[in-house]
């Protein structure tokens, strides 16, 4: 068997590939050593921000605190029902006037005893419209199935249609009917929560008869404040939605007067 070639000197020489492979591994080596030396850029800026929190950890406290108090907002807004500002005044709302025929089941032609307060309600149907909840009222004098009915009635895009004059009882608000107006609200789901534009209409609506009536916003109740019936729903589980929704007709009243 043939031997490995002999240099002059007497050493055996290497094969060229056995001493290629060993310069590459000696290389290689030499790289992951680099490597595990020095950190490449994105390492060196993640360590540099971590050093610089570490050097200020008031800056990393300080952005913590903003983290939480901005989700802390966010979720008080949510559950707490703000959110709700209409910025109008109590001049008289457009009022689409469609008058219930006089009959015992809902509006029986009865003179109040003069108005001595506002009572908010919700018409506990989600989706149906102002048009749909008057057209049941005055449909009860056919069905004759129950008693009720409203002065008012808010809609879904803010419409508001007057089905008994104010100096009429409506059957809404139980004991109250002979001294209050009553205001029957729409809600687009049963959260009983009003749309924006409802939710300006009664505030309208309500300021206004404020003013007609000589009213304060102690005068301003829910049909729960009679009965204890949980109408409306969302002012009802939500009471600081209804105190803001009277200190808002308060400051619509407040316009009128300045």
């Amino acid at each position: 068997m043939a031997g490995s070639p002999v240099s002059k000197s007497g050493f055996q020489l290497k094969d060229k590939r056995q001493r290629g492979v060993k310069m590459s591994s000696y290389s290689e080596n030499k790289r992951k050593k680099q490597r595990s030396v020095q950190p490449n850029k994105k390492s060196r800026r993640k360590n540099g921000w971590k050093s610089a929190l570490r050097r200020k950890p008031y800056v990393a406290a300080g952005i913590l605190l903003l983290v939480v108090l901005t989700a802390a907002l966010g979720v008080y807004s949510c559950a707490s029902g703000k959110g709700y500002y209409a910025d109008v005044d109590a001049s008289e709302p457009q009022l689409d006037v469609q008058l219930l025929d006089i009959n015992p089941y809902s509006r029986p032609g009865i003179q109040s005893d003069g108005v001595q307060g506002v009572v908010i309600h919700y018409t506990a149907n989600p989706g149906s419209t102002a048009q749909e909840n008057r057209d049941y009222f005055n449909g009860l004098q056919y069905s004759q199935e129950t008693e009720a009915s409203s002065n008012f009635i808010v809609g879904l895009e803010g419409e508001i249609i007057q089905c008994v004059p104010t100096w009429e009882i409506a059957y809404a608000s139980n004991e109250r009917n002979s001294d209050t107006v009553s205001i029957e609200v729409c809600h687009p789901d049963e959260t009983g929560k009003f749309t924006d534009e409802t939710y300006r209409s009664l505030v309208q609506l309500t300021a206004w008869l404020c003013v007609k009536f000589d009213l304060t916003m102690d005068d301003v109740i829910r049909h729960y404040d009679v009965t204890g019936k949980i109408c409306p729903k969302y002012f009802v589980e939500h009471e600081d939605a209804w105190e803001d929704f009277k200190a808002n007709v308060e400051d619509a009243v407040r316009k009128n007067q300045g």
